[in-house]
């Protein structure tokens, strides 16, 4: 394949796999510029990858509702792996749930109270499959201005049983509304976020994970100390996997992409797997081939490079 911006640096220390059937890539960091947006170089070479046969997964912490930042680039299946794992999507259909791995809630309130003797000062966000909820010293999320804001406990109780309005025309309305707000409350849980104001994004995690135990998987993505909180097992890594079963395509035909610690166990799943130059140490450590940063396209670069071998080999 050539590319319209000249000769593609082969990336540092990068095996290509001679077969890929799937790439899997992360997004904030990896696949998207700073700036969010994704470039016309990385949108060519992932519509490139899909006509020569190779499948694309977003594997992203994002929820499903901040996928619209790629929803206009699929092509294909169009599938994304959400909330590290918590979620599949189809973005064909408008970012559709077809599956959910949820963190329970009884166990992410038992996660709320250990955190919150381990690190004091900890604030916590709820990711419901409906939206986000957080607790007013949380840093808000600008993103959603709906969001309820209460003690992570109370976010976490789920409600037995709701009043309803049965007087005259009313009835119908009221019985939507309580619907809805019985929905909300009873909504799965895809992830827990976890933010401490002074402790450091790695010492936060370490004190986490000391305290919760297998209790839950806590990893983390953000440069600030934030933490998310998934379900006993569930990572971008093991969902990822999942799929692939599905589809009968082994570890040895994946190749990923990420940055951030959240990405570890999918770096290290897959068979072939590139960190990005501006990757966390523990990322470039454990992926068995490196690439440029984000804003130089280096997801872009490694796809253009395996699509002129498949090209090349007569596939």
């Amino acid at each position: 394949m050539t590319s319209p911006h000249g000769p593609a640096p082969a990336p540092d220390d990068s095996p290509l796999p001679a077969r890929p059937r799937l790439i899997a890539t992360d997004l904030d960091g990896t696949l998207l510029h700073d700036d969010k947006y994704v470039s016309d170089r990385t949108i060519a070479a992932l519509a490139a990858a899909e006509q020569a046969g190779i499948e694309v997964f977003f594997v992203t912490g994002r929820p499903a509702r901040w996928m619209d930042v790629v929803s206009e680039h699929v092509h294909g299946h169009g599938m994304a792996i959400c909330a590290n794992g918590a979620a599949v999507v189809d973005l064909h259909a408008g970012g559709k749930l077809l599956q959910v791995r949820p963190l329970e809630r009884d166990t992410a309130l038992a996660v709320v109270q250990a955190l919150r003797d381990a690190a004091p000062g900890t604030t916590f966000a709820v990711e419901l499959t409906t939206g986000i909820h957080y607790e007013p010293a949380y840093p808000p999320f600008h993103q959603d201005p709906g969001a309820t804001i209460a003690a992570a406990e109370k976010l976490l109780q789920v409600q037995v049983q709701v009043q309803v309005q049965v007087q005259g025309q009313v009835l119908g309305q009221a019985q939507d509304q309580d619907q809805e707000a019985e929905d909300e409350s009873a909504a799965p849980v895809v992830k827990l976020l976890a933010h401490h104001p002074d402790l450091t994004p790695d010492g936060f995690l370490t004190v986490a994970r000391t305290a919760v135990g297998d209790r839950a998987t806590i990893t983390r993505s953000s440069p600030s100390a934030l933490l998310e909180v998934s379900g006993p097992g569930v990572s971008k890594a093991s969902t990822l996997a999942l799929c692939c079963a599905q589809r009968g395509i082994s570890s040895d035909e994946v190749v990923a992409f990420g940055d951030m610690p959240n990405d570890l166990e999918m770096l290290t799943w897959a068979g072939t797997s590139y960190a990005m130059a501006n990757a966390h140490p523990d990322v470039l450590a454990a992926a068995s081939g490196r690439t440029v940063t984000n804003n130089e396209d280096g997801v872009a670069i490694v796809i253009e490079q395996l699509v002129a071998r498949r090209r090349a080999d007569g596939h």
